[in-house]
């Protein structure tokens, strides 16, 4: 922790000396949230500290980044207190800096030292990203190597820890990647790709893997390994109107959680998309075959920690408030597919059609099923009109881990939705949203509501109820309105939010990374700033 220091102090030297003689370029970006907890026995928003004792909370990070003589230099503090992202039932208070790195390129060479963000291929078997909304932050804290071998090839390598808020998992990440660029000839190109990384494991978490694994059976056991090798190829092909991405992944034998055991197993992933697009129509296939293709640090770690890869996600992420309850997280062994179509007959139209497809690998069983179609029409002066339905079936005892199949049915829904946009003027607009969900599994069928008015660039108003319209009673007691009051302030760089919440549990989804979330209820003030 005092080496670290030394370096921030180093870091923030070299700032000030270089911004006082006005050298380089210095920015920086300031992102705050502050929740009032209002305890709610009826959506059970209670019973746990937040709600009984402590009442309110927040996290915030300032970065700040400056660039200059070919240097690139960036550090970040994060601060928490009382804060419910790590685990939304407690309270996490901790402070310190988040992230730093110091970054030189010449002839060609770009080295890093510090904490690294980056991926080989779509991420499968590597990738180091943020994502602030689910406390994810891993970061490769250690040395980081990129080569621009010539206008074709480039190679990188990069060793080190994967952090863990303020601290870093012991065991050591290795890899290498090197990637091409080519014409073939005037039409199509190519970006080929391959990548290699190593996972070695520290002491502690193999006596932990050698103690689980005598417990078994002797049938049962085996000889864990230290080491795990997981390796991606990869290519873009661009061809006139096509484009075609595949990705194939395997990984050596290690011991995973498979049920309630650690198994020892390898791994392996297929995964790619097509897309076609031409004057007023478009078309777009996605296709992934996973198994037990789970890379962690360790298998000390469960859900989200130790993560040092990420899955593609073959359902898209819808943006309408009832039907992202049933976002399916990607699963580490599935077999699944997608295919949309976009129809553009004139400016004023635009039609969307698609169906997506998940099963478990093993069994075939379902885990989700999805047909949605959406249209916006634009023919209306001053109106924008965007409407659509969509049909799923979600399997909740597999994605929402619930320990009762018959109590925690496959949820079908259909859930038609509409919304309309009226622009006043060039500055101010009024948007509406209604969605109906039709169901009788979890939590029964929902109605939800919003509006919204819009004065750019400066102030946003938005007011929404959920409402259980037809509860099934086996989950919930009786109907129940969940408000919602928005208000935001744009000044120059600045953004300030407040709102008063009363938030459903269920499962949140960013970047096709899911968990679930208890219910919340209270207020929320929020602040995002760059400079």
């Amino acid at each position: 922790m005092f080496k670290m220091k030394k370096v921030l102090l180093a870091f923030l030297l070299v700032v000030s000396i270089h911004a006082s003689s006005q050298q380089g370029n210095l920015s920086g970006d300031l992102m705050m949230n502050v929740n009032f907890f209002q305890r709610d026995t009826n959506i059970k928003a209670s019973g746990n500290p937040l709600y009984d004792n402590l009442l309110s909370g927040g996290e915030g990070w300032l970065g700040l980044r400056y660039s200059g003589y070919g240097f690139t230099g960036t550090v970040r503090f994060d601060g928490f207190n009382n804060s419910n992202l790590q685990k939304p039932t407690s309270a996490l208070t901790a402070a310190g800096i988040g992230m730093f790195s110091l970054s030189k390129e010449f002839n060609n060479l770009t080295i890093t030292a510090g904490h690294v963000y980056d991926q080989i291929g779509s991420g499968i078997i590597f990738r180091a990203y943020e994502d602030r909304g689910l406390l994810i932050d891993n970061a490769l804290f250690g040395l980081h190597l990129k080569y621009i071998l010539n206008k074709n090839f480039m190679v990188k390598g990069f060793t080190g820890q994967t952090k863990n808020l303020f601290e870093r998992y012991q065991p050591i990440i290795k890899g290498a990647n090197i990637e091409g660029d080519f014409d073939l000839g005037k039409k199509a190109h190519i970006t080929p790709g391959i990548g290699i990384v190593n996972r070695t494991m520290d002491q502690a978490s193999m006596d932990f893997v050698v103690s689980t694994i005598n417990s078994y059976p002797l049938a049962s056991r085996y000889k864990p390994s230290y080491n795990n090798f997981a390796t991606s190829i990869y290519n873009t092909l661009n061809y006139g109107d096509f484009s075609w991405y595949v990705e194939a992944a395997t990984k050596s034998k290690e011991a995973i959680h498979y049920g309630n055991e650690l198994k020892n197993l390898g791994g392996t992933v297929l995964y790619s998309t097509l897309g076609f697009a031409k004057a007023k129509w478009g078309l777009n296939a996605s296709f992934k075959r996973s198994e037990n293709f789970e890379l962690r640090t360790s298998p000390k770690e469960i859900l989200l920690q130790g993560m040092y890869n990420w899955q593609p996600i073959i359902a898209q992420i819808r943006p309408q408030r009832l039907i992202a309850r049933y976002t399916p997280p990607s699963q580490f062994s599935e077999m699944c597919g997608s295919v949309s179509g976009m129809y553009t007959p004139n400016d004023n139209m635009t039609f969307n059609l698609s169906y997506t497809n998940i099963n478990t690998l093993d069994s075939g069983a379902m885990l989700f099923r999805e047909v949605f179609g959406e249209a916006e029409i634009r023919s209306i002066k001053n109106v924008i009109l965007h409407f659509g339905a969509q049909y799923l079936r979600y399997n909740q005892f597999i994605y929402q881990q619930k320990v009762n199949k018959e109590e925690y049915p496959d949820v079908t829904a259909i859930t038609p939705f509409m919304e309309i946009i009226y622009k006043f003027n060039s500055k101010k607009s009024l948007r509406t949203e209604l969605q109906y969900m039709s169901t009788k599994q979890d939590y029964g069928s929902w109605v939800f509501g919003l509006l919204e008015f819009n004065i750019a660039p400066n102030w946003s108003f938005a007011v929404s109820d959920m409402y259980n319209i037809a509860p099934n009673k086996v989950h919930v007691k009786k109907a129940l309105h969940y408000p919602n009051v928005f208000i935001a302030r744009s000044v120059g760089p600045h953004r300030f939010t407040a709102q008063y919440v009363k938030q459903v549990d269920g499962i949140n989804c960013t970047g096709g990374v899911c968990r679930y979330e208890p219910a919340f209820s209270g207020f929320k003030l929020g602040i995002i700033s760059t400079f």
